[in-house]
């Protein structure tokens, strides 16, 4: 099967990229005969009908408004079928401009106070592996945004690795905690701004395939148990 993505484009404008989309994939099945330019042509507006109405109708999308619809699909003896079962739709609704503006100019006025106001975060330890690595997850207004790997040295240090993705992204390569008499838990929890503040700033990407590095551990040894 092939699948075929808008990307993020303005709701306005999602039909005309399904048939361009379409269109270019299957280039080459049009020039070998495999497939005529109208069975692509149809296919592209059947699908366009059936997203008329979840954005249209049902969403009351304005055309302003930002979508991205994934679907796969395959060729059958000339024919296109698509597998509507894996339909996804991300769905982004415009803010009005006055709206956008208020908010800018409310957070301008108070900037100083918004900076120096420290993120607020709370970690929850999901396991410890079968090597002794504590691993945790961060959260932030209770969104969880990242991860971190704890592995104790001694009765005083615990070297810290792992990422964050808001409210910027970050990447502790190897960070050291002193424990300084506390519990592991007791450490992290209390120091987590602290080795937050030791971080890289990074790409986004970045930031995301540490903190997947470090799920997979978790998924690992969740399959031992």
């Amino acid at each position: 099967m092939v699948q075929l993505s808008t990307g993020l484009i303005i709701a306005g404008a999602y039909a005309d990229k399904i048939r361009k989309t379409l269109f270019a994939q299957l280039r080459d099945e049009i020039k070998s005969g495999d497939i005529t330019p109208q069975e692509v042509a149809r296919a592209a507006a059947e699908l366009n009908r059936l997203l008329y109405h979840i954005i249209v109708d049902k969403l009351k999308s304005d055309k302003g408004d930002v979508v991205r619809a994934r679907i796969e699909y395959e060729l059958e003896e000339g024919r296109i079928k698509w597998h509507y079962d894996t339909l996804r739709l991300e769905y982004f609704k415009r803010v009005p401009d006055e709206e956008v503006s208020k908010v800018v100019e409310e957070a301008v006025a108070h900037v100083e106070a918004i900076l120096e106001r420290a993120p607020t975060y709370t970690v929850e330890k999901l396991l410890v592996t079968s090597y002794g690595d504590h691993i945790f997850t961060i959260k932030m207004d209770e969104r969880e945004i990242g991860a971190l790997m704890v592995t104790p040295v001694n009765e005083e240090t615990a070297l810290v690795r792992g990422a964050v993705t808001e409210p910027a992204p970050v990447v502790i390569k190897r960070a050291r905690l002193a424990l300084a008499g506390r519990s592991l838990d007791e450490a992290v929890q209390q120091s987590i701004a602290d080795i937050l503040k030791t971080g890289e700033s990074v790409e986004a990407e970045e930031a995301e395939k540490a903190i997947k590095e470090i799920k997979a551990i978790v998924e690992e040894e969740q399959s031992k148990s």
